[in-house]
């Protein structure tokens, strides 16, 4: 029985009728599917729903990484803090293109700009740098979840922000130490996939981001929280 979302925004809701990209867990494309359907855990549990993703780590001059908190009005994870910015590609073109992440880097740019405000010409697409893939499993709460192959991009880039409250409700900066506090802090809600990267890969990229460049992408999709 589909849910009644009449209880959420109006703006989430409309938002849950995006077109994910349905893929196999070996990333490779198999259909399309709304962001509603692919967020129920009837359906994760039921099917294997599987979606694409990407998770944006954006760090100043300072080589602070900007967090975000998701706002109240979020269906999924709401009130919890996270990486600058993570969301999906859609079932589009210019976001469907797999050479070089190309689809990604774009789905990523459009949703900067959408969340926090940052512009395009401040995140060019080839100023993304390509890490890795993880694969993970995440409830929310007993009806909605995640189940993502999810991309993940660092950029280190100055920007200004125009957050939109009803995708965000703060932002910080942070160095390595303070979001260690932060972690180690439990009156601080942090999402699942923010946990498993950090617990897995952030900390040693981080420690090497003046070279970041140099780090060869990893092809494997990594299993975690399974």
């Amino acid at each position: 029985m589909a849910p009644d979302l009449k209880e959420y925004d109006e703006e989430q809701v409309r938002l849950m009728e995006e077109m994910c990209i349905l893929v196999d867990r070996d990333d490779k494309i198999i259909g399309a599917d709304t962001k509603k359907t692919c967020h129920l855990m009837s359906n994760i549990e039921s099917t294997n729903l599987l979606h694409r993703a990407f998770s944006v780590f954006l760090f100043d001059d300072q080589n602070r990484l900007l967090l975000q908190q998701r706002a109240s009005e979020k269906i999924t994870f709401p009130d919890m803090w996270t990486n600058t910015c993570c969301s999906h590609p859609l079932n589009t073109p210019s976001e469907l293109i797999e050479k070089d992440q190309l689809g990604v880097r774009n789905a990523a740019q459009r949703k900067l700009d959408h969340e926090l405000g940052i512009k395009p010409e401040q995140v060019p697409l080839d100023k993304f740098k390509y890490l890795t893939r993880i694969h993970y499993l995440a409830p929310s709460d007993g009806q909605w979840g995640e189940h993502e192959v999810d991309y993940i991009l660092f950029i280190k880039a100055n920007v200004t922000l125009n957050v939109s409250p009803n995708e965000i409700r703060d932002v910080k900066y942070v160095t390595p130490q303070e979001l260690k506090d932060m972690f180690a802090d439990p009156n601080v809600p942090m999402t699942p996939w923010f946990k498993l990267i950090c617990n897995s890969f952030l900390f040693k990229w981080w420690d090497r981001l003046d070279t970041i460049e140099s780090v060869e992408p990893d092809n494997t999709i990594h299993r975690l929280g399974f």
